[in-house]
């Protein structure tokens, strides 16, 4: 069974960092790409960013170029998400998603119906 487990998250002032964690287990890890995601009240899930395997490319939405990272660690089946510079409007839950094929493109990796198995989600709220 696929779980994908997010942590991290918490109660952060503008400006400071956060880096938030996706544990999976029940699939082979090293075949398959990964996306984050947040949603916030009112709002439909937004793709925050992805990383694609052997390779492969890493995409970010605009609004958090040059402020968010994201990273694997093969030995840990871990994908993190590091954030800094935080801004009050970053504040959703966040969770990390597996596509439902095979490798996603520029076009497709933002759209989460694209995507087959999500965690719980972890709270990253921001504060003034």
């Amino acid at each position: 069974e696929v779980q994908l487990v997010e942590s991290g998250g918490g109660l952060v002032q503008a400006g400071g960092s956060l880096r938030l964690s996706c544990a999976a287990s029940g699939f082979t890890f090293d075949d398959y790409d990964i996306g984050w995601f947040r949603q916030a009240p009112g709002k439909e899930r937004e793709g925050v960013s992805y990383i694609s395997r052997n390779g492969g490319p890493t995409y970010y939405i605009d609004s958090v170029k040059g402020r968010f990272t994201i990273s694997i660690d093969n030995a840990k089946k871990t994908v993190y998400l590091q954030m800094n510079s935080l801004k009050l409007e970053d504040t959703a839950v966040y969770y990390c998603a597996l596509p439902s094929g095979s490798r996603l493109t520029r076009w497709q990796w933002t759209n989460h119906r694209n995507y087959g198995s999500w965690g719980q989600g972890t709270q990253v709220t921001v504060s003034s």
